[in-house]
């Protein structure tokens, strides 16, 4: 088996807006389909949420308040998973609660 991170990504959103039946609703769909992977013997690490806040730091030196407040989307966490290959990934993908809020995943092989 292979190693791939699945990077979880968001849009902008503000989340003191949700209301706490609806975060735990999320909660649950998170934790029912993290569930389901860890189920399938595929889970290596998880439970990595990233701040919202942070630096950039680039090439030439320059530092901003960061990450990216370019973009619209943020990367909010991450995972690792282990399958036979990359396309086996992308299916344990499938049904990541971040694409109900109109996000999406990021399937990336891990060099060993």
């Amino acid at each position: 088996m292979k190693e791939f991170m699945l990077l979880f990504r968001q849009p902008s959103y503000d989340y003191s807006k949700t209301s706490p039946t609806d975060m735990q609703n999320l909660q649950k769909k998170w934790q029912y389909w993290v569930g389901g992977i860890s189920t399938g013997g595929h889970l290596i690490q998880t439970g990595i949420r990233l701040a919202e806040e942070g630096k950039v730091l680039r090439a030439d030196g320059v530092i901003t308040d960061g990450p990216f407040v370019e973009i619209r989307e943020r990367l909010g966490s991450f995972m690792i998973v282990k399958a036979e290959s990359l396309e086996a990934a992308t299916a344990l993908a499938n049904g990541c609660p971040a694409l109900d809020t109109g996000g999406s995943v990021e399937i990336r092989p891990v060099y060993q």
